[in-house]
């Protein structure tokens, strides 16, 4: 019975928690999009007043009532998902670090490094590495990050020259990736290692060293106050 109860009392403790961060999302949801709620509802209602009609039409609006409500459920799931992810990319849109916290979510299979290359200007360099091979992804001035990025690929080519290296920078111009596009963008690329290779890559490049090995950086976007030490560039 004991066990029973404590149990019960962590599920309870979790589905509270879960609903707290689902409110929580709805409100920082909101703040950049007032209609969430009337377009989420919306959907709802439209999905569940359809399947109910179409189970009138064929004699059993018991049995498409139901299904109705669990896919009127699933679509605005699915539309709530969306719209706070689109909130949450405009809110860190041109925020140091902005990148870094995308690459957190790019999903199984990469491996991340932030900020593994920086300047006095705050532009900045992030790696990623899974089986498409090795990915930077710059943000910052387009002209200053491109140096950036020619040092770090001429830094790895002493230590992954097998490697096929990819680079990505953030934002709306010419050849940029949007900041929204940049996991869709990456997990287009095509896979050419093997799970042994992008091992052996990672250690590579670990045993390389990094500026997050010498300079502890929050996770996330990074604060704009934050001012870098005197010798200009960073790796």
């Amino acid at each position: 019975m004991a066990r029973k109860a404590q149990t019960e009392g962590a599920d309870s403790a979790e589905n509270a928690g879960r609903l707290k961060q689902i409110a929580l999302t709805y409100k920082m949801t909101k703040r950049s999009d007032p209609k969430v709620g009337l377009v989420v509802a919306g959907v709802g209602i439209i999905t569940f007043g359809v399947l109910l009609a179409i189970g009138f039409l064929i004699g059993h609006p018991v049995y498409a009532g139901i299904l109705g409500f669990v896919l009127a459920f699933l679509a605005m799931a699915i539309i709530f998902g969306r719209r706070a992810e689109r909130a949450a990319f405009g809110q860190m849109e041109g925020q140091p670090g902005a990148a870094a916290a995308v690459l957190d979510r790019v999903g199984r299979g990469w491996t991340t490094t932030p900020a593994v290359a920086m300047n006095r200007s705050q532009d900045v360099v992030h790696r990623a590495v899974g089986k498409a091979g090795i990915v930077l992804v710059a943000e910052g001035n387009p002209n200053r990050v491109k140096s950036l990025l020619a040092a770090e690929k001429r830094r790895m080519a002493r230590i992954v020259v097998d490697v096929p290296v990819h680079d990505i920078i953030v934002g709306d111009g010419e050849g940029q990736v949007p900041l929204k596009k940049v996991r869709t963008t990456m997990l287009k690329l095509p896979r050419v290692l093997t799970g042994p290779q992008v091992t052996a890559a990672n250690d590579r490049l670990r045993a390389m060293g990094d500026l997050m090995s010498n300079m502890p950086l929050p996770k996330g976007p990074m604060p704009k106050g934050m001012r870098m030490p005197r010798g200009g560039k960073m790796r």
